[in-house]
């Protein structure tokens, strides 16, 4: 029977557009849209605009798009810097199935690599889906311990298997390079997270960068574990792995299509109460000043975010009282409510020390089959509301049509770039697969000349 590692990097192998359903291929480019979205509003970020003069300034005939910028680097540090704006507002993408967020550690790289062979649409687009897919299989199969942060973990791996794949390596060269960037994995913790340090942005970004290199280790002859996934996560990093688990269903359909659009500015462990909460003012008419007392079950983990007067943005969208009273006081969830000097509005703090949290063990994010978060919000004329949410809104088990999606992207890009050069990246976005190369896309990514 072939190992799974094989069968894994034969499906990446053999992931070609001309054998793929439309939807996937329609997925894949919605994918591409929702990341280039999230990572542009991030670059506007100042500690992100900084970063990307520093990278551009370090390799200055780098010919790799700095998203956001009207500057180059070279793919690694293009890379780190573009997969480091993408997460910088808690809007990317990820898989309820496993992963966390794919797509953001795919993407950078393989944009960043693409642009620098001068490669057409049609193979970025194979890269990406084959990353996605071993990255979400991969993280998917392994059982996080409490403190494991998804983000960058696995994205090593994810950023080489789409390299390799633009590479165009063999099936057994890109089993060779899954396991040299398993053994590159770094450790993540939530802790930066939760204290709102934005150290935490670069995960994905070094993750990146080090899946670039991993290719490079396997043309310079280095060798590898014959299961190097096995090796460091089935108990150095996290609690146990199960290679079966990371094969079972392949061949039955892409996970880039199972994934789930962010509809709410922030962690997405906050997203279920945000729905019913938000779902419930919609329904009923009432304002933040009618709320007397909240009370959200939430998953487990919920309970490690309850800072009621969060000090930092990324702090914000890691804290479920302030999320819930910002939605609750400002009637939105956009990034607009969580920047910086919105934490000091005396009436979302107000109405965060009202709201408490507990949890249900039975709660997880993964499960389609049980509440993810039950909300119930007592208002002053003695009312009682309540909603429990499920699967969330914009997940695949949940879908929206795909124009709220291209409505984030003009949300999130408009602003940065202008709405005439947000058009003109959708209008490539979705004919991705047609160009001959991929410049033609990565030429947009930055302002308009003045």
């Amino acid at each position: 029977m072939t190992d799974y590692l094989s069968r894994l990097a034969a499906c990446v192998h053999d992931t070609t557009l001309g054998r793929l359903p439309a939807a996937t291929v329609a997925a894949a480019k919605l994918v591409l849209l929702d990341t280039i979205g999230a990572i542009v509003a991030g670059s506007a970020l100042a500690e992100n605009a900084r970063l990307a003069r520093m990278m551009a300034a370090r390799s200055p005939h780098g010919q790799s798009t700095l998203i956001g910028h009207r500057l180059q680097s070279d793919s690694l540090l293009a890379t780190l810097t573009n997969a480091a704006a993408g997460v910088a507002l808690e809007m990317d993408e990820g898989n309820r199935l496993g992963g966390g967020h794919p797509a953001i550690h795919v993407i950078p790289g393989a944009l960043a690599v693409a642009e620098e062979m001068g490669a057409d649409g049609r193979r970025l687009l194979e890269a990406v889906i084959g990353g996605y897919e071993v990255g979400s299989r991969i993280g998917g199969a392994t059982v996080a311990g409490p403190n494991l942060h998804s983000h960058g973990t696995w994205g090593t791996i994810s950023t080489a298997v789409a390299v390799a794949r633009l590479h165009g390596l063999s099936a057994d060269e890109i089993r060779h390079v899954i396991n040299l960037s398993g053994s590159m994995t770094p450790a993540n913790s939530w802790t930066p997270a939760l204290e709102g340090a934005t150290i935490r942005n670069a995960y994905p970004g070094r993750s990146g960068l080090e899946g670039i290199l991993a290719v490079d280790l396997h043309k310079a002859g280095f060798t590898a574990l014959d299961d190097a996934p096995s090796d460091v996560y089935a108990g150095l990093l996290a609690e146990g792995f199960d290679p079966d688990a990371a094969v079972a269903g392949l061949g039955d359909g892409y996970r880039i299509e199972q994934n789930y659009f962010k509809l709410h500015a922030c962690c997405r462990m906050n997203h279920p109460a945000l729905d019913a909460v938000m779902s419930m003012r919609a329904q009923h008419r009432f304002t933040g000043d009618d709320v007397a007392a909240v009370h959200v079950t939430s998953i487990p983990f919920g309970l490690r975010m309850l800072e009621t007067a969060p000090r930092t943005m990324l702090g914000a969208k890691f804290s479920i009282p302030y999320a819930v009273a910002a939605a609750l006081v400002l009637g939105r969830t956009d990034v607009s409510a969580f920047e910086e000097p919105v934490l000091d509005d005396e009436r979302i703090r107000a109405m965060a020390r009202r709201i408490d949290v507990t949890a249900d063990g039975e709660m997880a994010l993964k499960r389609a089959d049980y509440p993810t978060a039950h909300v119930r919000i007592e208002l002053r004329d003695g009312r009682s509301l309540s909603q429990t949410t499920g699967v969330v809104r914009g997940d695949a088990a949940n879908p929206v049509e795909a124009d709220e999606v291209v409505a984030k992207f003009h949300a999130l890009t408009a602003g940065p770039l202008g709405e005439r050069r947000a058009q003109e990246i959708l209008a490539t976005v979705e004919k991705v697969d047609a160009l001959a190369d991929i410049r033609e896309l990565t030429a947009l990514l930055g302002p308009p000349p003045a």
